[in-house]
């Protein structure tokens, strides 16, 4: 297996317990739970060799293998998707050159995002790597309500000139005083790509302040001076949002009437 896709998954998260199992009715009133949406949109991706859902909660475990998922059970003790993604390259019989997190509340996800991550690991020299949007009205729109209300959206990213990450925070910079004339705001998509060496120093990592901050994996990497490739990508038309509130799920619920997604 060259390029594995892993679906990290907890039931215990802090700000919508029982998460991955929230049900997401689709454009033909059909609902899925949002791990088996997140699993629909692995399999979309090409040039993925496997996909693996990889959770350490058994009602989880159920439901996956009930819609035909492949399981890896992990540790309690995995913080975030990194270190869970970490404990599942443990368990294969061989190492594969690259290992995507595709999180699991990340049901919007377009296959090309997924594959443009894949085509920059062609590049030796990337270690770990993620993919950002440019922010459009809507989203934008989206982020600043969400944080005068107190909620916690989507993440942005703030990148050099070479495209590597300065910072990722849940706040939204640069900083936005006028909806009608925004700077040039980027959209952290909740994917990466790493190498199973970059799993591993991460592994040997402990947390760090800025990151127990954020609330973000990734800045584990850039507090220990590990590079974060950012790549680009197109929306291409799709609506792209993750489901961090109960908030969302009308939010993506709307999206996938309007991509016909079933």
């Amino acid at each position: 297996m060259k390029n594995v896709i892993f679906i990290p998954a907890r039931y215990a998260s802090s700000r919508y317990p029982g998460k991955p199992l929230v049900e997401l009715t689709g454009a033909t009133g059909e609902k899925k739970s949002l791990i088996q949406r997140a699993w629909d949109a692995a399999q979309q991706v090409q040039g993925a060799d496997a996909v693996f859902v990889l959770t350490d909660d058994d009602r989880i475990a159920e439901a996956a293998r009930g819609f035909g998922a492949e399981v890896l059970m992990t540790s309690s003790n995995a913080r975030n998707g990194t270190e869970r993604c970490a404990e599942g390259v443990a368990q294969l019989p061989e190492a594969p050159e690259v290992v995507v997190n595709l999180q699991g509340d990340a049901p919007l996800t377009p296959p090309w995002f997924v594959e443009a991550l894949i085509a920059a690991m062609a590049d030796p020299a990337v270690e770990m790597a993620t993919p950002v949007l440019k922010c459009d009205h809507d989203t934008l729109s989206n982020f600043v309500s969400d944080r005068h209300a107190g909620r916690v959206g989507g993440t942005t990213a703030v990148m050099r000139r070479d495209g590597t990450a300065i910072y990722f925070s849940k706040e939204v910079l640069p900083y936005v005083g006028n909806l009608d004339t925004p700077p040039e705001v980027w959209h952290h998509v909740g994917v990466y790509a790493y190498r199973p060496d970059a799993l591993r120093y991460y592994m040997s990592w402990d947390e760090g302040p800025i990151e127990r901050a954020e609330g973000l994996e990734q800045l584990r990497f850039l507090e220990n001076g590990a590079p974060v490739t950012c790549v680009p990508v197109e929306a291409r038309g799709r609506v792209f949002w993750e489901l961090n509130n109960p908030v969302d799920v009308a939010r993506i619920e709307g999206v996938l009437k309007k991509e016909g997604i079933a």
